[in-house]
């Protein structure tokens, strides 16, 4: 059966590889403008007030939440500057990942950058960029938000190669160490927060001036998606991390 999933996944991306659609063109805009909408009324609602209660907790609950969730994040960038073949970056994030965890009481502190090891985030999208596969169309997913094609196929292989996600998304035990899916939601859910409470004043500004938001958001996620393929220093701004 996972045989049979490789081989999807494979073909898919061939598919992708092979099609000349460009990331500016959509799917079927009509419906991404309106999951768009719906995912902004589920801003509003729930994830904005979240996120402005989360900013009024004590700054050193916040800093540790997200230095615990960038931890995590980082068992998905070592198999991928492994796939990339950026071996010094995979041994700087694997260094990371292991100071932190211990001495920096499983990812609370961040002791690794202080020793001036960065842990730059790589997933399987990035991964295929670097080989030249194109983006392909862009389309907006419920909750998730902005993706493309490549990425959409890319956030789905994350789940295969991400330890986090092989020990709780899909309950398999590694080096002792095991989860549920709960736990993989809880994490991600955790990390979309305090995203949103890092960009709050980004929002609120990009809504009040934005002709049209929805086009706003995809000149933004395209454009952050591009900086970190190329790694570009441009992809360190104000926004953080703008992927699904």
């Amino acid at each position: 059966m996972k045989l049979k999933k490789y081989i999807i996944l494979f073909s898919s991306i061939l598919l992708l590889a092979s099609t000349e659609i460009k990331a500016s063109e959509e799917c079927f805009e009509r419906t991404s403008r309106a999951i768009f909408k719906f995912n902004m009324g589920f801003d509003n609602m729930i994830l904005e007030p979240i996120a402005k209660g989360y900013n009024k907790l004590p700054e050193p609950i916040k800093n540790g939440t997200s230095n615990f969730t960038s931890n995590i994040a980082t068992l998905l960038s070592i198999p991928n500057h492994l796939a990339q073949g950026n071996f010094k970056s995979a041994g700087d994030a694997t260094a990371s990942f292991l100071i932190n965890s211990t001495v920096g009481i499983i990812g609370l502190a961040n002791p690794a950058e202080k020793m001036g090891l960065k842990a730059q985030k790589e997933d399987v999208g990035q991964t295929l960029g670097s080989y030249g596969v194109g983006p392909g169309c862009y389309f907006v997913l419920p909750i998730l938000g902005p993706t493309t094609a490549r990425d959409s196929i890319g956030m789905i292989a994350d789940t295969f190669v991400d330890p986090f996600a092989h020990v709780t998304w899909r309950e398999n035990e590694l080096f002792g160490a095991s989860g549920n899916q709960l736990d993989y939601i809880a994490v991600k859910s955790t990390t979309a927060v305090d995203f949103r409470a890092d960009n709050e004043g980004n929002f609120d500004s990009l809504e009040k001036n934005s002709i049209d938001l929805y086009a706003s958001f995809k000149s933004l996620y395209l454009q952050n998606r591009e900086n970190k393929i190329n790694n570009s220093s441009e992809n360190e701004n104000d926004w953080g991390n703008l992927d699904n």
